[in-house]
């Protein structure tokens, strides 16, 4: 059972950047190619709203979208997917289980093993180095 984060409008706003909370707490986008400068060390890359491991650096890859990419989560119960419709598209919307931060959008194009692209905002995340 994962244990949920629950924060006010309010906090939330205190806690992040104007851009962080646009993009997690209003399911904002950010511009392509304007967050994908993470280290290419081994680590985690975290949520930026609740700190819950999302996905391993040895699973991003660059998709040439310009989005933070990776293949897999870390543990496929953190994160969740509901359709969005929005802008005349149909997609499907990944978010954090833990806090529900708006993280990005998952599609059926990605690399081997999985097949699938989780191209994700990179203000939604923070990264953690193995020690």
């Amino acid at each position: 059972m994962i244990e949920k984060v629950v924060k006010s409008k309010e906090e939330w706003k205190a806690q992040l950047s104007d851009l962080a909370y646009k993009v997690t707490r209003k399911h904002g986008t950010e511009r392509a190619f304007s967050h994908d400068n993470f280290p290419k060390d081994p680590g985690k890359f975290r949520c930026v709203c609740c700190g819950a491991d999302l996905f391993d650096q040895a699973t991003k890859y660059d998709s040439g979208s310009g989005w933070p990419s990776f293949y897999q989560p870390i543990d496929s119960d953190i994160i969740g997917e509901k359709t969005d419709r929005s802008f005349f598209m149909r997609r499907t919307e990944v978010h954090c289980n833990r806090c529900d931060a708006h993280l990005g959008h998952v599609f059926p194009d990605g690399p081997e093993p999985t097949g699938l692209r989780y191209c994700i905002n990179g203000v939604a995340l923070e990264f953690e180095p193995d020690d």
